[in-house]
């Protein structure tokens, strides 16, 4: 087995567009040349593509396989799906070339959020006999998470607010960014709930966007990167879809996931990008990720100020690559979630040499 390191990282800029189709085709081909452009690699030398994405949010079969008409026809490819948000399509990607199946490998998701009511769509992912047929949305669930840790002492509103004021005071920095500004939390908190205790600054907006990470073999990363962020702990862990199965107060596929990646050895992480799309599910995540207050958790604003479904999570750990690659920190993590309430939790942890 070799070792990989993500090599390049490209996202489009997260909004409601009116001139994307849910094939994803027109947010991938500029960022596709944008990433090309940075490592020197054409086509042709993608040994693996993996693309994250959602027949079901595009509204029909197959249609993943429209965009690989951003990829072409010419050369043939070796070519795979995940219906999953892209990190786990990295994931997917990461596997091939630690087996040796590819030395170079691109991981892509996609999604237009935009094209139907998100919150009544997400509600279909729900259990179909008992919880389903009572509409309950994805906004709703998580002000239930919310209200249960408020009362638990867990957190306060002010609390949720300051890290919806921090994310948007970051995301000044990040031009792919949906939503930014300076504002004070003791305004936020003056705003009407959504759901409550949720405001709209507790929420993730909706938008739609596209990431690309692409990852190289031990042999090929130095040659297309000056400073590789190299992968040392890749997991994902799952809890029960079931919401009245699980304390919606813990994280244990958050936590597990992030031991089986080995989060916790090794010198400390500095930077942290969290797939946390409402502000108390990040600080649900701090703990269970082992974070300490000396980390950076989401410096790039993170899902709170752009949130595209199924290329989010990919983009958290693209990012948190960046930050490696570019020298700003020699240890990060990258999470990416799935599901509803923190369900599903991916973590990958990457470093600089």
């Amino acid at each position: 087995m070799t070792q990989a390191a993500v090599v390049g990282f490209a996202q489009s800029p997260c909004r409601v567009r009116q001139d994307a189709t849910t094939s994803g085709v027109e947010m991938l081909v500029p960022i596709f040349a944008e990433v090309f452009r940075a490592t020197g690699l054409a086509k042709a030398d993608i040994g693996f593509w993996c693309s994250g994405s959602s027949d079901y949010l595009a509204g029909r079969a197959f249609s993943f396989v429209q965009a690989v008409d951003a990829i072409g026809a010419v050369p043939p490819a070796m070519e795979s799906h995940v219906e999953m948000d892209g990190a786990w399509a990295l994931y997917e990607a990461w596997v091939k070339i630690l087996t040796g199946e590819a030395e170079i490998a691109l991981a892509y998701g996609f999604g237009k959020s935009s094209g139907a009511p998100l919150r009544r769509v997400l509600a279909l992912q729900l259990d179909p006999y008992l919880v389903a047929p009572l509409w309950p949305d994805s906004v709703s669930i998580a002000a239930l998470q919310a209200r249960l840790g408020l009362e638990a002492g867990r957190w306060t509103e002010k609390d949720m607010a300051e890290v919806a004021a921090r994310s948007r005071s970051a995301a000044l920095a990040n031009p792919q960014a949906q939503v930014s500004g300076d504002i004070a939390a003791e305004e936020l908190l003056g705003r009407p709930y959504v759901a409550e205790p949720l405001r709209a600054h507790d929420c993730a907006p909706v938008g739609d966007g596209a990431a690309v990470v692409i990852m190289a073999s031990e042999r090929r990363a130095a040659q297309l990167c000056a400073r590789p962020a190299w992968i040392t702990g890749f997991a994902h862990r799952i809890d029960s879809g079931s919401l009245g199965a699980r304390d919606l107060l813990a994280v244990p596929s958050a936590a597990a996931a992030a031991r089986a990646a080995g989060a916790d050895k090794g010198r400390a992480v500095e930077v942290a990008e969290l797939h946390a799309p409402f502000t108390h599910q990040e600080i649900m995540l701090r703990g269970p990720l082992g974070l300490g207050d000396g980390v950076a958790v989401n410096p790039s604003g993170g899902a709170l100020c752009g949130n595209p479904m199924f290329a989010a999570g990919l983009a958290r750990i693209g990012t948190a690559a960046q930050a490696i690659m570019s020298g700003r920190a020699g240890r990060a993590l990258g999470h990416a979630t799935s599901g509803p309430a923190l369900q599903q939790n991916l973590v990958c942890v990457m470093e600089g040499r």
